[in-house]
Formats: structure tokens, C-alpha cells, sequence
């Protein structure tokens, strides 16, 4: 399978059910809109993405008080299954279809990676509630979509690794979003669309494949620049403290430097 071949798959399951998926994104557009699709591709090619993802010692380990994960953008040191499966999302079609369930115009893949690619979780690893940075690697254009698929086999809702919204803050429930086996879930991402990754309590990994869409200009008109903000859970006080303090430091930094200190390791750097 190319990417063309999965393209075309993808492009079909979304088109069946656009008109349910714009009605989900709809009701959740005035907190943190999303929408999500299981069975997205044919089983024996989502198990076969699965068994495409390289071992954990073969990835980058992100591991700091802000999160705990796996993840990899130089995509062509692995199986190429997993670069035909990213770059399939990045389709067109595919791009025009999932903007139009979302009431978006003019959105544009990322063929950078930039924070996208693959990345894994397994036993006690997280991501801590957060805001994604607001722009691509060049500062040039506003991220306003987050696209991830799911793609390990049996993955309990238990298990944790699920996705999780904070619409109204960190105050209130969460929406848990599974990350159930060949789910594609896609998630709007503006100055409000706090989100988190459960911690995993399981043996296992939990692996997804990464998408990001930008814009000229931003999802909300109330967006603004800032880096990548995290805070605590609700029960981690202490560490809500520490990570806003993390925040408030590194954005004044990039204040002093537009594009940052240094470059960000994570983007697909093409031979």
C-alpha cells in the first residue's frame, strides 16, 4: 500500500459519514471541536500499520515533568508503511474534505511533521494537560487542526493513553475521547483547546499517527501566539504551579527570539 492507495480509502470511509461527523464537530465547536471515526481503514491494514511501528529504543523518548512518550518525525529510518500511512492524511482531498466537516477554509498540511509523525505510550507514561504551540516551525502559519489515528489492537478504554478535552477548564470533567483501535479522532486546536493523554496503567504500547493542519490565519479571532503551555492534572497541584511557571519562562524567551533558541529536533528533515 502507497499513500495514494490509503488516501483513497480514508477519503471514502470520512465521505460516508461527513454529514455525522460535521454534526459531532458541530456541537463541540463553541468549547474544543472534534469529531472521531472508527473502522477508518479495512482491519488488515491498520493491524499492518500497527506492526509497522518500530521498537520503543528505536524512537525519541520525551521525558520531563510536562510528559512521558515515544515519538519519531524522521520518518524515512523506519518502515515506509509509516510514511505512506502520515502522508495519506495529507491528501488534498482529504484536506479539503475534513475542512469543510469543520467550517474551515484554506487549511494546509504539514509536510514538515512538525510535532507530527508517530508516537507511543506504554505503562505509566502521559501527557500532561496542555496547549498545542500555536504556529508551524516558521512562525508563519496558525496550527488549527490536530488529526490522530489510533492503530493498537485491542485497546481498552481502561487502559488509558486516551485522549482527553478540557473545554471548560481544568475544573471541570474532561471529555475522554478512546483511543480505540483504527479511530481516527480530529481535534481543533486554538488559544482554548486544552487537552491531555491519560496516563497508560497498561503492559503495553499505545501507538498513533500524528497529523497537524495550519492556516494563514487562526481558528478563533481571539487566538494569540504562545508556545507549547502545559499544566498539571487537577489532582497534581504542585505540578500546576511548576508548569505554569515552565510556560511563563519559555514564552518570554520567545518573545526575546521570534523562532526560538534553538531548532526544534522534531520535524521530518528530507534527503
Amino acid at each position: 500500500m502507497d499513500r495514494h492507495s490509503y488516501s483513497e480509502l480514508i477519503y471514502n470511509s470520512i465521505l460516508q459519514k461527513k454529514q455525522e461527523l460535521t454534526e459531532q464537530y458541530n456541537k463541540t465547536a463553541a468549547g474544543i471541536g472534534h469529531f472521531y471515526l472508527d473502522n477508518l481503514l479495512p482491519e488488515e491494514l491498520a493491524l499492518e500499520i500497527y506492526k509497522a511501528f518500530p521498537k520503543s529504543e528505536e524512537m525519541v523518548l520525551k521525558k520531563s515533568i510536562r510528559e512521558d512518550k515515544y515519538v519519531a518525525a524522521q520518518m524515512d529510518k523506519y518502515n515506509p508503511v509509516l510514511e505512506e500511512i502520515i502522508y495519506a492524511f495529507q491528501d488534498s482531498k482529504i484536506v479539503k474534505l475534513v475542512s469543510e466537516i469543520c467550517g474551515l477554509k484554506d487549511i494546509l498540511p504539514d509536510d514538515n511533521l512538525y510535532a507530527g509523525g508517530i508516537s507511543m505510550m506504554g505503562h505509566k507514561q502521559f501527557l500532561n494537560p496542555h496547549l498545542d504551540n500555536s504556529h508551524d516551525k516558521d512562525r508563519a502559519l496558525w496550527r488549527v487542526l490536530n488529526l490522530l489515528y489510533y492503530v493498537t489492537p485491542d485497546w481498552e478504554e481502561q487502559y488509558g493513553g486516551n485522549l482527553e478535552l478540557w473545554p471548560n477548564g481544568l475544573k471541570a470533567r474532561q471529555i475522554t475521547v478512546h483511543s480505540k483501535f483504527n479511530r481516527l479522532a480530529v481535534m481543533a486546536t486554538h488559544s482554548h483547546s486544552l487537552h491531555s493523554v491519560s496516563p497508560v496503567n497498561y503492559d503495553g504500547f499505545r501507538c498513533c499517527v500524528s497529523n497537524y493542519y495550519f492556516s494563514g490565519e487562526p481558528l478563533k479571532q481571539t487566538d494569540s501566539f504562545h508556545v507549547t503551555s502545559f499544566r498539571g492534572r487537577p489532582e497534581n497541584k504542585i505540578t500546576d504551579v511548576v508548569l505554569r511557571l515552565d510556560t511563563f519562562l519559555r514564552m518570554g524567551l520567545r518573545k526575546m527570539f521570534k523562532k526560538g533558541v534553538r531548532e526544534n529536533p522534531h520535524v521530518y528533515k528530507k534527503k
